[in-house]
């Protein structure tokens, strides 16, 4: 079983409640855009309590970056990331995940369900192919947006928000639904690529089916 020791670099918050991290990297360490790790603290009572977390860096960077939802009410794991600071220590672990890019498609995520399609957008636009893939997010506010600048700028209108517990201009109100993603669908062919919550990935899984997508286009992770 892998197992590495790494140095924290820089911490930061990019929303109220999202931490970016940025750690040296292992030699020979390598990942597909999409694939995670699990996570420990380098700290007495926390080096076996494993958490997994996405890279959000690109596999050619000389350092692992992550991008994740602290809970600062729970006890555990995440909360402990935010007394993080450089100098300290993180153990990462094997390299796993189903997502990877296998052409253009729209990309449905829930809240830190995005996290794994951070590091495939990225490399598509290092490779220049960005191309009609599509973003649709789906998220509580506009507070909860994560590198909603970065994926403006990247996408421009094929980023498109969700929110469901405020009402804004510009912003899909509600839930994805299915008149929502006929509105987006377009030619046969598109590969849907799913990571949120589980009963959110349930719901979108139904409607795509219910809208003839084929299971092998169709590509999700758990989250």
């Amino acid at each position: 079983m892998e197992k590495h020791t790494v140095k924290v670099r820089s911490v930061k918050k990019v929303t109220h409640d999202v931490l970016q991290i940025v750690t040296d990297k292992p030699k020979g360490y390598d990942f597909v855009p999409g694939q995670a790790t699990e996570i420990s603290i380098n700290k007495p009572a926390w080096e076996d309590e494993r958490r997994p977390f996405t890279f959000t860096s690109l596999p050619q960077d000389e350092y692992l970056e992550f991008t994740i939802k602290t809970y600062p009410t729970h006890n555990a794991v995440t909360n402990e990331l935010l007394q993080l600071k450089a100098g300290d220590e993180l153990i990462v672990h094997d390299v796993f995940g189903t997502i990877g890019y296998k052409g253009e498609g729209i990309f449905i995520a829930g809240g830190a369900g995005v996290t794994p399609f951070i590091s495939i957008f990225r490399m598509l636009q290092s490779q220049n192919k960005i191309g009609n893939n599509k973003l649709i997010f789906a998220n509580k506010t506009k507070a909860d947006i994560i590198l909603q600048k970065d994926f403006e700028k990247l996408l421009g209108n094929h980023f498109i928000n969700v929110l469901s517990d405020e009402e804004a201009e510009g912003f899909e109100h509600g839930y994805i639904n299915e008149e929502l993603l006929k509105k987006h669908i377009h030619g046969k062919g598109m590969k849907f690529y799913l990571c949120g919550p589980e009963p959110m990935m349930d719901a979108i899984e139904k409607q795509l089916k219910h809208l003839k997508v084929d299971n092998e286009s169709i590509i999700k992770e758990q989250f």
